[in-house]
């Protein structure tokens, strides 16, 4: 006898389907009594039905995170991923307001899982963002910084494209560019990578922007690494790199402020190639265009198209998240294991872009094989 699902039954007479009407109706109010003994109801699958009675977006906050299995909501604070490899933003969080330790604790998750985190709409003050940053870590105090820095803050560092930089030293902004980064793959950088202890991380709030233009673009070291094959990891694990202030700057016809500037503040380290994150343990692919001078070991043209592909490779589009700034926005990064990219089409808009920076003091970074980074001139840990 074949039944409907096409299984094969005795046809002695013993299968399911023999005796009479009393007989089956027992059997199944048995089998069912049986089953539901097996297979008892489950809360969490019933919530979870309920849940999806909402908007089929709104499910995905509140189950863990697929990869690291954390939360991604505490309270009203929410994490949204917004690319596969890096990048979330927060909502439900005013930072000018007392963190409690729970919405502190989601923060450092996602910003570890993540690396970067975007929040919108904030009214930060100066002492309102060096509150914030000191719940994560201890602020960076500043020997030397630009005109436009509030005196009174020294931890932050106030970026205004058209007010500085450039302008110390006799140039406009777009030539001031164009000198320190005559290629695109020179301008990525992580924070002050010529330092033996860069920082662990940044926080950086828009006061002014431009109506377009100006974006900044991270890009996830950790998992470059994790994309390269296993011969390349096992290779690069072992190497080194000099990182230098000022490498590939292009120098001006005649006296030039900033090569002066940049010789009589001259910084250099040695970085493994690839460091071992302190919080998370992952591998991350130490590297960047603006600060390395060259792999130590190796030839210069060796040095050259090692660090040419390994730069390819941290960029990567699937590796990258690119960030629109709107006055009151805040990214917090993890410059462990991220490099990112300053913009340079605003250039020639007439809009100011007003940028504060508080960084947090990092550790000396350590190579797979625990050896600690060593300074070469110019840089000694926890001396800013």
């Amino acid at each position: 006898m074949i039944n409907r699902t096409g299984a094969t039954w005795p046809a002695d007479g013993t299968g399911p389907g023999a005796g009479t009407d009393e007989q089956r109706s027992a059997r199944m109010t048995t089998d069912r009594a049986a089953a539901q003994q097996e297979r008892p109801e489950q809360p969490e699958r019933r919530e979870r039905s309920e849940r999806r009675e909402g908007p089929a977006w709104a499910e995905s906050t509140d189950r863990p995170d697929p990869v690291t299995g954390v939360d991604m909501r505490v309270g009203g604070a929410e994490v949204r991923p917004v690319a596969g490899h890096i990048g979330a933003e927060i909502t439900g969080v005013d930072l000018a307001a007392p963190l409690d330790d729970a919405v502190a604790g989601l923060i450092r998750r996602a910003v570890l899982r993540w690396k970067v985190v975007f929040f919108r709409d904030q009214r930060l003050d100066h002492a309102g963002q060096v509150a914030f940053a000191r719940r994560f870590g201890e602020p960076v105090v500043l020997g030397r910084r630009g005109g436009a820095s509030p005196p009174d803050f020294p931890e932050v560092e106030t970026t205004a494209d058209r007010l500085e930089l450039g302008g110390r030293y006799g140039m406009d902004h777009e030539e001031w560019l164009a000198r320190r980064r005559p290629h695109l793959l020179r301008g990525w950088h992580c924070d002050h990578g010529a330092r033996v202890d860069p920082p662990a991380a940044t926080v950086l709030r828009a006061e002014s922007v431009p109506p377009y233009g100006g974006d900044t673009t991270w890009a996830n070291l950790a998992a470059a690494y994790a994309g390269l094959s296993a011969p390349v990891r096992a290779f690069v694990d072992g190497l080194r790199a000099e990182h230098r202030l000022g490498v590939g700057y292009q120098p001006r016809p005649g006296d030039d402020a900033y090569l002066r500037h940049l010789l009589d503040h001259q910084m250099a380290c040695e970085h493994p190639l690839v460091r071992v994150h302190p919080e998370t343990g992952e591998r991350v692919l130490f590297v960047n265009g603006y600060y390395i001078e060259q792999i130590t070991g190796v030839s210069r043209p060796e040095s050259a198209a090692l660090l040419q592909m390994l730069l390819d490779q941290a960029v990567r589009p699937e590796y990258t998240v690119r960030f629109r700034w709107a006055p009151g926005s805040v990214a917090f990064w993890d410059n462990r294991a991220t490099i990112h990219l300053a913009p340079s089409d605003h250039t020639g808009l007439d809009a100011p872009r007003i940028m504060h920076r508080v960084m947090l003091h990092g550790e000396v970074p350590v190579g797979v094989d625990g050896r600690p980074s060593t300074p070469v001139t110019g840089t000694e840990a926890g001396r800013w």
